[in-house]
């Protein structure tokens, strides 16, 4: 197999889709990229904190509201698509974080609100495009997630813990409410396995609870740098928010 057979049977054949493979490279680039934006932020002297979470909050929404745009047909291109559609999100991100550094240092103005500001903009634009029409698979999320939320709200743990295990958990139930009854499928490889091993959608949420409070416990036991166990916290959360609103606003819309 030449180089460029191999490339079209595993990423541009699978464009829409997910396999062993190209799950593999995405998650070594995936690895690479963050720790690199780790040593960025440092050198800028961005501090790992609820500021920065917070102004980064609004671009996620953006970047699911984009995809489900494609999804919907009203966008079309593989930059829309992963993992074109991650990077597009995090240059539109990057360029506003360094705009609003440099109006921090010109102006005084903290540069978590002018870029938070910015990603609300961005974020209005992309939802006000989309449909929404199926408030029954709404309802049923919301129905499924409530329990979630009491759980997380009785057991003590850290603050930053219950918001990360919260936004996978919201993931988790939209995926499994889009599955059980409204006939979507699972693109991504280890979700899939695990669903058609078990036989119901259902054995994704548990597992993903299990799993995500495993790697939380680990790295608050063995990792002692606070700032960058802040941030894997923050990266970890943005990729669940970034799947769970994409499922959600998908299934709010398109069904």
């Amino acid at each position: 197999m030449t180089l460029s057979d191999f490339f079209y049977k595993y990423f541009a054949e699978s464009s829409y889709g997910y396999n062993i493979v190209n799950t593999t490279i995405y998650s070594i680039i995936l690895i690479l990229f963050v720790y690199l934006i780790f040593k960025i932020l440092k050198k800028m002297k961005v501090d790992i904190d609820k500021n920065l979470a917070l102004a980064i909050s609004p671009f996620v929404l953006f970047g699911s509201s984009m995809r489900v745009l494609e999804d919907s047909k009203i966008l079309r291109g593989s930059i829309f698509v992963t993992p074109g559609i991650y990077f597009l999100i995090f240059g539109i991100t990057f360029l506003a974080l360094l705009i609003s550094v440099f109006i921090q240092k010109k102006k005084n103005i903290p540069y978590f609100k002018p870029m938070f500001i910015v990603g609300l903009i961005l974020s209005a634009f992309s939802l006000g495009n989309l449909q929404y029409k199926n408030y029954l698979g709404i309802a049923y999320i919301i129905a499924y997630f409530i329990p979630w939320i009491v759980l997380l709200k009785l057991i003590p743990w850290l603050k930053e813990n219950k918001i990360v295990t919260g936004v996978h958990m919201f993931d988790a139930n939209s995926t499994f409410v889009s599955l059980q009854y409204f006939n979507y499928y699972e693109q991504h490889v280890l979700p899939t396995y695990f669903i058609n091993l078990s036989g119901t959608p259902f054995s994704f949420v548990i597992i993903k609870f299990v799993a995500l409070v495993s790697i939380l416990f680990l790295i608050d036991k063995y990792s002692h740098d606070k700032e960058f166990n802040n941030y894997i916290k923050l990266i970890i959360g943005i990729l669940g928010a970034a799947t769970g609103i994409r499922d959600f606003l998908r299934l709010f819309g398109l069904t």
